[in-house]
């Protein structure tokens, strides 16, 4: 049984992400349609974004009143909800309120999923799980192209997607009842895994434990893995976003091809992080970030040179491929480079850095291009991305520094 619901909760995680793909796939149709300004996208991600980074906070809270199962439920409704407003709304006006609901419920799911399946699952699981949102993320934009192409009609796009949602919101109420017995059946295993992990200094650096307990702020390299989360969930979203629009504005690729384009970047992170839960076996996490960053800057280079079409939409599926591991990996060293004592606060603090970096850095680029034009799209995608490739290196240097003086 446990099997079988694990399923539904990857459904869940597809249909999350569906949404957060299908605005910047729609926008280059969506904006002349509505009458909206260029960067009135930036303004509905920061929206989304702050409402993600509300329910987030709330959803230890509501979990624990409520229960994973009616939280899952409801948000779900609030999207489905939401989604089919888009496809209705005569206004940016509109969107700007839809927006809210849709960011809230968006939040939720996220956090309730994730702590659910940390709660009750291997821990492999949770590689997988984030590979569906993926697969999610990468059918938004295939979806939307097709409505764009067939019937010329974002609205239809948005329309089919809140009925996908619509469709879980009813697989989940059936399976309600479900939620508390698979926490049951996996209670016994839970405390097994607790009493062999509970040993915190298996993996805390040797320096801690030499050294007076300090706030994690300010333990050596916490600042800068923070300006890396910052970075790197800001230039991955900026590239969601806005990279239809630059091949549409700058490129000259049409509307449903571009959406096709920048279905195959989060395919390229999706497929990306499947190979990448093989490959943990082998090498390490350090290893495979360093090598995710390499390959996104090779991707950035492809997009900013005046190369061919074909290195264009090569660019945008290595920067996905190399956006893979990067996030994972980033999340899974905290408790081996700063202490299972720390791990939950810093984990926290970096989802909260991590959202700041998808609410603001993504408009700020649309307030760049609007002024300069957007043409300064893959430069701004490679200066991201090479600030975050410095800033986790400059972590792992500090790391080294400290266990040679230790």
């Amino acid at each position: 049984m446990a099997t079988w619901f694990l399923i539904i909760i990857y459904l869940a995680f597809i249909s999350l992400g569906l949404p957060d793909s299908m605005l910047g796939a729609a926008w280059p149709v969506m904006q002349p349609d509505i009458g909206a300004s260029f960067e009135s996208a930036g303004l509905l991600s920061m929206i989304v974004a702050a409402g993600t980074i509300v329910s987030s906070l709330a959803s230890g809270r509501l979990i624990q009143a409520f229960g994973t199962g009616k939280i899952t439920l409801f948000s779900c409704i609030l999207t489905a909800g939401a989604l089919i407003g888009f496809s209705f709304a005569p206004s940016l006006a509109w969107l700007i309120i839809l927006a809210v609901p849709l960011g809230l419920g968006a939040g939720a799911v996220d956090s309730a999923l994730n702590h659910y399946v940390a709660s009750n699952y291997k821990a492999h699981h949770m590689s997988w799980l984030h590979c569906f949102w993926g697969i999610g993320a990468t059918g938004g934009p295939i979806i939307m192209s097709y409505y764009i192409a067939e019937q010329n009609s974002w609205r239809d796009g948005y329309f089919a997607v809140s009925m996908i949602q619509f469709s879980l919101v009813l697989l989940l109420f059936i399976t309600l009842p479900l939620w508390k017995k698979v926490a049951q059946l996996h209670q016994s295993d839970q405390l097994k895994e607790q009493a062999n992990v509970e040993d915190i200094t298996h993996s805390a650096p040797r320096e801690m434990l030499n050294s007076k307990p300090q706030h994690p702020l300010r333990m050596t390299g916490v600042k800068y893995t923070l300006v890396a989360f910052l970075f790197y969930c800001g230039v991955e979203m900026t590239v969601g976003l806005w990279g239809a629009s630059y091949l549409v504005g700058e490129r000259n690729v049409s509307a449903d091809t571009a959406a096709v384009w920048i279905s195959l970047y989060y395919g390229g992170i999706t497929i990306g992080r499947f190979i990448t839960g093989f490959i943990t076996l082998k090498l390490s996490n350090r290893v495979l970030i360093l090598a995710g960053q390499l390959i996104a800057v090779l991707g950035g280079l492809f997009l900013l040179l005046p190369l061919p079409e074909i290195f264009l939409l090569a660019g945008f599926v290595l920067i996905g491929l190399g956006f893979a591991p990067i996030y994972p990996g980033f999340i899974h060293e905290t408790p081996a480079r700063f202490g299972k004592e720390h791990a939950a606060k810093l984990i926290g603090y970096q989802m909260a850095v991590a959202y700041t970096g998808t609410t603001f850095l993504p408009p700020l680029f649309g307030l760049i291009a609007t002024n300069f034009g957007i043409s300064l799209f893959p430069a701004v995608v490679l200066l991201l991305t090479l600030l975050m490739l410095v800033s986790s290196e400059r972590v792992n240097q500090l790391l080294r520094n400290n266990r040679r003086q230790n």
